[in-house]
Formats: C-alpha cells, sequence, structure tokens
C-alpha cells in the first residue's frame, strides 16, 4: 500500500481550536492515507502565534522549513532557525510561539499514530508560562533533543576535511556521521541518539543517477521533497514527485526510486516504528538471484541423475 499527495493538494485548517492561536495544520500520512504506525502534518505558525503548553501520548519530532519560532520545551524556549529538528518525548510538555514577524512552517512527525479524537491523546494545560529562554546550542551536550541541519552537514565534498575544534556542530562520531552509497547521501536528524524510540527522522539526498532498486521494509516511510524532482516507483505504479509532494510506503510495499532530473534532489523522511538491527531492507533483485540460482542447480541436479 502506498498513497501519493502533491503539494497542490495540501490545504492547512486551524488547528486545536481553543488552545492555541493563528495555527493551522494539514495531516498529510495517518489513517486517512492507510498508515497505522505515524502521523505527520506539515504546520504554519503566524508571527504573533501560539500553541499553548499540552503534552502527548505519544512522542514527536519536527524539522523546520522557513521562519523562526520558538519551542518551549519542559520549561525551556528555544528560539528556532530553518533546519532546526528535535524530538519531543512522550508526555513532554511543550509549546510554541510565533516568530515576531513571517510565518513559521515545519513538519512534525508523531509515532504511534495520533487517535482519531485528540482528547484521548493531547491534553493541555494552558498559555506557556514560567519558561526560561535558551540558546539553541547544539554543541552543548545537554541540547539532547534538539539539533539542527546545515547544508554542510550533507554534502559529502565539505566533509572530507576535519571540522575544527571550534565549529558550529556536534562532534563527529558513528551517530551524526553521514552515510553516503549509490549516489544517495543520508543524514540521520532525530533517532537514538535524541531519544527517539518510536520512529526516526532524517535527511535524503540523490546525486544525479541516483538510484535505490526496488525494495520493500518491515516499516513505514513517508517522504517530503524539499528539492528538485524524483521519480517514484511503488506497488508497481510510477510518479514524478516534485518539491512539497509527499509520498508513503506501507509494510511491505515494494517502492523505488530513480533520479533521472539530472539535478540534485533532496527530502525528509520519516520511519516508524524504527529500522531493525537486521533485515530493514529487502532488496527484490537479491531475492530474484536466489530464485535463478536455486532453479539452476536444480536443474544441474536433475541433468546429473
Amino acid at each position: 500500500m502506498h498513497h501519493v499527495l502533491p503539494a497542490a493538494d495540501i490545504k492547512l485548517l486551524p488547528a486545536y481550536a481553543g488552545n492555541s492561536s493563528s495555527f493551522s495544520r494539514c495531516c498529510v500520512v495517518g489513517a486517512a492515507t492507510g498508515s497505522v504506525h505515524m502521523g505527520v502534518g506539515l504546520c504554519a505558525l503566524q508571527a504573533g502565534g501560539r500553541v499553548d503548553s499540552h503534552l502527548h501520548s505519544f512522542e514527536e519530532s519536527f524539522y523546520v522549513l522557513e521562519g523562526e519560532p520558538t519551542l518551549i520545551l519542559d520549561g525551556r524556549g528555544y528560539p528556532l532557525v530553518p533546519g532546526a529538528c528535535g524530538l519531543i518525548p512522550v508526555g513532554v510538555p511543550h509549546a510554541w510561539l510565533g516568530a515576531q514577524h513571517g510565518v513559521a512552517r515545519w513538519i512534525d512527525m508523531m509515532a504511534p499514530q495520533p487517535r482519531a479524537d485528540e482528547a484521548d491523546d493531547t491534553f493541555f494545560l494552558g498559555p506557556p508560562a514560567g519558561y526560561q529562554m535558551m540558546d539553541l546550542d547544539i554543541r552543548d551536550p545537554r541540547s539532547r533533543h534538539l539539533f539542527r541541519m546545515t547544508d554542510s552537514d550533507i554534502e559529502l565534498d565539505k566533509l572530507k576535511r576535519g571540522a575544527g575544534v571550534d565549529a558550529p556542530t556536534v562532534s563527529a562520531s558513528m551517530s551524526t556521521a553521514l552515510l553516503a552509497y549509490s549516489g544517495i547521501a543520508l543524514k540521520m536528524l532525530v533517532d537514538q541518539r535524541l531519544d527517539a524510540q518510536l520512529h526516526t527522522m532524517f535527511m535524503v539526498e540523490y546525486q544525479p543517477g541516483g538510484v535505490a532498486q526496488p525494495h520493500d521494509h518491515p516499516m513505514e516511510e513517508s517522504y517530503t521533497i524539499l528539492a528538485g524532482e524524483v521519480d517514484a516507483m511503488a506497488d508497481g505504479k510510477r510518479y514524478t514527485l516534485r518539491v512539497g509532494d509527499v509520498f508513503w510506503t506501507g509494510v511491505g510495499c515494494t517502492h523505488a526510486f530513480y533520479n533521472t532530473s539530472g539535478r540534485t534532489v533532496r527530502w525528509l523522511e520519516t520511519q516508524s516504528p524504527q529500522l531493525p538491527a537486521r533485515h530493514g531492507y529487502r532488496f527484490n533483485r537479491d531475492w530474484d538471484y536466489l530464485k535463478e540460482k536455486l532453479a539452476a542447480e536444480a536443474a544441474s541436479g536433475s541433468r546429473r541423475r
């Protein structure tokens, strides 16, 4: 099962009535699209707007696309910028404040999937009050739930050189490394390093000619295209995805990607549940190879008899 939502069909509507001001959201992946594990949305908060302090029975991650909203997380206020991302753990109070000017937009990801009646899993505590403003300092080891991605974090050529001791980024390690293969670069944003237990969020970039051959997973995935365009295949159907489009694949959906555009393509991806330690990818070509090999061995055996 899969679903494609063109950017033109995404309509933001007022959300959290009575507990927010100038806040809107569109659910782009959820039960209505066939998902059972995740809720993904596009959010917008106007200047001077707010979302009151609340907590969820699910964990939530976010990635800021535009603007400079303030996230109040567990009594601390963090001014965010585009590329900022992070995790809001289960049961932790948080709120959002709009910037002084302009609109802020971000993508949110919720797992497990929110219930149909938000009153059963989202609990409001009133307008935000009594919080301490903090800097968004991802070098500070105490910033255990927040991160920020810049373009240089996913550009392989820039990562060939070691970062200086005073570089404004987290210390390099395997948990923050850039994974590069087959013309594809992957930068993890939200995972167990930030205390996520039920899902992951990461950035993917395909160079011209980059390919992911047909495969499937034991988890769901969502993809929000941020730059460029890419050909995608799912369940035998082919699509061209462009900026703003959202694509979702369910458990067991065979899908593939082909960057035939001649330009770099980038998207924000989420997975739920988290990728298992083994057998997270099942590539068709590997099992087709085995099928052919077994058939050849069987034919050879019959000839010997």
